[in-house]
């Protein structure tokens, strides 16, 4: 992996990511619904084909793989992976599992097929260890189908990267509808950007 620093000084950016990181620090979220009727036409299994579509795109784009790295130096990395979590019907809780994604689908989800059967019944928060530090973190809530959804985090101003949430899936006028939410940090996106990794996310659904 390799960490790109970014010199605000030389970027159009500038004046925007010093409003919403300094001056008036924001984050926002958008929830929608993505038709995943294809995945499930095709009896991909959600959660995998999920995660590898979320960092095909994460990758695609350098203001989603915006962050700091540990000596505060502001960049981004040439590549990320998904952390996400398992959950334990045993104890009603969940660890993190974080696959090293790969541009092939079905690289990918060998890669998780691997993790979740080596670490999923780990029962710890931090179920594989070694975390490296481009990631970015998705989970799923399949027990309900929600219309609007927002995390707090305390020290959320200075985290820049995205966080995805997704709900539980209902089928509604012949389509399988998901729920899904982005927390975006202002400094580094607007919802312009968002937006359009939303309806770029929807069409590759459409076309895995």
């Amino acid at each position: 992996m390799v960490f790109t620093p970014i010199n605000m000084e030389q970027r159009e950016r500038k004046e925007y990511f010093e409003q919403f990181y300094s001056n008036v620090p924001t984050t926002f979220s958008i929830t929608v619904n993505l038709d995943i009727s294809n995945l499930r036409n095709k009896s991909l299994k959600l959660y995998p084909a999920m995660l590898y579509l979320l960092a095909r795109l994460v990758n695609k784009h350098e203001e989603f793989r915006t962050m700091f790295d540990d000596d505060g130096i502001l960049g981004f990395f040439d590549i990320v992976h998904p952390a996400y979590t398992i959950f334990h019907k045993e104890t009603e809780t969940f660890s993190g599992i974080w696959s090293e994604y790969d541009p092939d689908f079905e690289t990918f989800c060998r890669n998780y097929n691997s993790d979740v059967n080596k670490y999923g019944n780990i029962m710890k928060y931090e179920a594989k260890p070694n975390c490296p530090p481009n990631i970015f973190y998705v989970s799923m809530l399949p027990w309900l189908h929600f219309s609007s959804f927002n995390l707090n985090l305390k020290q959320g101003y200075d985290y820049l990267m995205p966080i995805f949430t997704m709900g539980k899936y209902i089928e509604e006028n012949g389509k399988t509808i998901l729920p899904f939410s982005v927390l975006a940090h202002h400094a580094v996106c607007d919802g312009r950007h968002v937006s359009k990794f939303i309806n770029e996310l929807q069409q590759n659904i459409d076309n895995l």
